[in-house]
């Protein structure tokens, strides 16, 4: 009887999201493909010269038999419309850049037709390359030789100061005027935090229905509003949203019926959101990390 309750709990949802997923399908098949992961270096717009070329991925497979952190770089000619945001997880998680269960990859990637450039960091070197130090690395090393029409020296002067930094020797003078506001470093934060607090008002209060139907309605505005920072943040917010209204709203309940929440069983999974392995034709492959959107961006 309960498996039965449940499917007829999560069946109106399932339905939601199998109507979401068949409205942005044609969306997604217009996307802009994700290249195989043949090197440590993937070059599609040919603007590295060999020595670079060579020097470079030596330095990262040094790196990473040291430390166990992959580091890769993409240049693209162009984004061809895609969100660099959106577009640089994609690729980050396709690859699967770092180590199952350390998620220490990192992914430079670079779109030279829009001028617009990204340091993707996995879970697991967001404390060491944080989103400030790579907004720092991307201002201070790459745009300015970008910039003077320098590409090969701009990708040599950020690959090797996220090696550094990561390793913890990179040093650099930080300006007034190259400092992240501290409303711009926290805004993915407050994104969430505001929308699991609007998520889980609304849940409680505006929607008159069952608690499936508060928490599927609180989970959709969380996801409305933190979808701002990433859509990965908005995806957990929109579950914890959900998870809290259910739990609040069954204690509630079980004190009305003399029952507690617990004729229910709360599955949850950490996922990388995008099923795309990891390509070693040449020799070189993701090893299963994970990525949340933590990096920096930029453009010259």
């Amino acid at each position: 009887m309960d498996a039965i309750r449940m499917s007829r709990v999560w069946r109106e949802p399932a339905r939601l999201i199998v109507f979401v997923g068949i409205l942005f399908s044609p969306l997604q098949a217009l996307a802009l493909e994700v290249p195989p992961l043949t090197e440590r270096i993937v070059d599609l717009a040919h603007v590295l010269p060999p020595r670079d070329f060579d020097q470079l991925t030596a330095q990262l497979k040094t790196h990473e038999e040291k430390t166990g952190n992959q580091v890769a770089v993409l240049i693209l000619p162009s984004l061809e419309g895609e969100p660099l945001e959106e577009y640089s997880h994609r690729v980050a998680t396709t690859w699967k850049l770092g180590q199952k269960g350390t998620d220490n990859g990192v992914l430079l990637l670079i779109a030279l037709e829009e001028r617009k450039l990204r340091i993707e960091v996995g879970y697991g070197l967001e404390g060491t390359l944080t989103d400030l130090r790579s907004a720092h690395i991307i201002r201070n090393e790459i745009v300015p030789r970008f910039k003077a029409g320098d590409i090969p020296a701009g990708v040599r002067a950020g690959t090797e100061a996220i090696l550094k930094t990561i390793e913890g020797t990179y040093q650099a003078q930080e300006s007034p005027s190259d400092r992240i506001k501290p409303g711009q470093e926290t805004s993915g934060l407050q994104y969430v935090i505001i929308g699991i607090i609007v998520g889980f008002l609304a849940g409680i209060v505006l929607s008159q229905g069952l608690r499936k139907t508060r928490a599927l309605l609180g989970s959709i505005l969380t996801f409305m509003v933190a979808q701002l920072a990433s859509i990965p943040l908005g995806l957990v917010a929109a579950g914890f949203t959900a998870f809290l209204l259910w739990m609040v709203l069954s204690a509630n309940s079980g004190r009305r019926r003399g029952t507690g929440p617990s004729d229910w069983t709360w599955y949850s999974s950490r996922g990388g959101g995008w099923s795309g392995g990891s390509f070693d034709s040449g020799g070189f492959s993701g090893g299963g990390g994970d990525f949340g959107g933590g990096g920096a961006s930029g453009d010259w």
